[in-house]
């Protein structure tokens, strides 16, 4: 976040687990520039560390419950003050009421929401990739104790996040079933339209 005067630009990235947020925005960030922020990757860093958050993090990520926003929405907005850049993808955030809320109290204003990019995928091909990735992920959250605690919530607490979005013309969708390279097809143009209108 260079300078308080210019509000940086974000983009919401949500979706089902293992609809392919991770891998989207890393050629998003190759391709435009924008930096990827995962608040699941921020969270997991911090609760390795040895801060007073660790173990309540650690808590919530082994149940699939969500972190208290507070923690988040300050990791976040250390991460943005750290990069210097101006161009951000928020990824995994926000999961819930409490997150939108909690996002909406402490940065509300100070971004530019630019759009929530909304990979839709069932929820089955999401786990079934999750596994595969858990074989060679190293994640604690990637086994189907955790997978499907993991679905409860996205249904029930993230998908009324995407459906408030939608109200107010602040979605993009995309068909996240596909391969990669379709996929990215789609946040190519996306992108381009965005990039040429600010």
């Amino acid at each position: 976040m260079s300078g308080e005067s210019v509000r940086p630009n974000v983009v919401f990235v949500l979706g089902a687990p293992g609809a392919g947020k991770g891998t989207q925005c890393e050629r998003i960030n190759k391709e435009f520039g924008f930096v990827h922020l995962s608040a699941g990757d921020l969270l997991r860093a911090e609760q390795k560390r040895e801060t007073e958050n660790a173990t309540l993090i650690r808590d919530c990520i082994k149940e699939g419950a969500i972190v208290p926003v507070a923690i988040t929405c300050q990791l976040l907005l250390n991460a943005m003050k750290e990069s210097q850049h101006n161009n951000f993808l928020i990824d995994g955030f926000p999961r819930n009421k409490d997150n939108l809320d909690g996002w909406n109290s402490t940065v509300g204003d100070r971004v530019n929401l630019q759009f929530v990019l909304f990979f839709e995928c069932d929820p089955q091909v999401g786990v079934d990739r999750c596994m595969k990735r858990g074989v060679s992920s190293g994640r604690t959250d990637d086994n189907p104790e955790s997978l499907k605690k993991r679905i409860v919530t996205y249904l029930e607490n993230t998908m009324p996040i995407i459906q408030h979005y939608e109200k107010i013309d602040k979605v993009q969708r995309i068909n996240a079933v596909r391969t990669p390279d379709e996929v990215f097809g789609d946040v190519q143009k996306l992108f381009k339209s965005l990039i040429s209108s600010n």
